[in-house]
């Protein structure tokens, strides 16, 4: 059984920082494409940034680009997303994804976290 378990997500004032985390369990996690998608009230789900299955290579969405790091520890099937400057607008459900590094119909989300950027 494929597990994501996210955690991290809270409350926190514009421009403060969040580090959400993803444990993985069930899967083969060195051989996944990790990846966080957030989703606002209203909105379509978007990514934020992903990893590939060692690490060597990252990408992330224009909004997040130089205000936010993904990372991954393969010894501790574990994926991160230090958040920095966080902005009102970055309040949302934030969904971890694992797909595997090779062309696949495996799809595997988490049951999200809850960020919310407020004065």
């Amino acid at each position: 059984q494929v597990q994501l378990v996210e955690s991290g997500g809270g409350l926190v004032q514009p421009g403060g920082s969040l580090r959400l985390s993803c444990a993985a369990s069930g899967i083969t996690f060195n051989m996944y494409v990790m990846s966080w998608y957030r989703q606002a009230p209203g909105k379509e789900r978007e990514l934020v940034a992903a990893i590939r299955s060692t690490g060597g290579s990252t990408n992330y969405a224009d909004s997040m680009k130089g205000r936010s790091t993904i990372s991954r520890d393969n010894a501790k099937n574990t994926v991160y997303l230090q958040m920095n400057s966080l902005k009102p607008e970055d309040t949302a459900v934030y969904y971890c994804y694992a797909t595997p590094d090779w062309p696949s119909t495996l799809r595997y989300w988490g049951q999200g976290t809850q960020v919310t950027v407020s004065s």
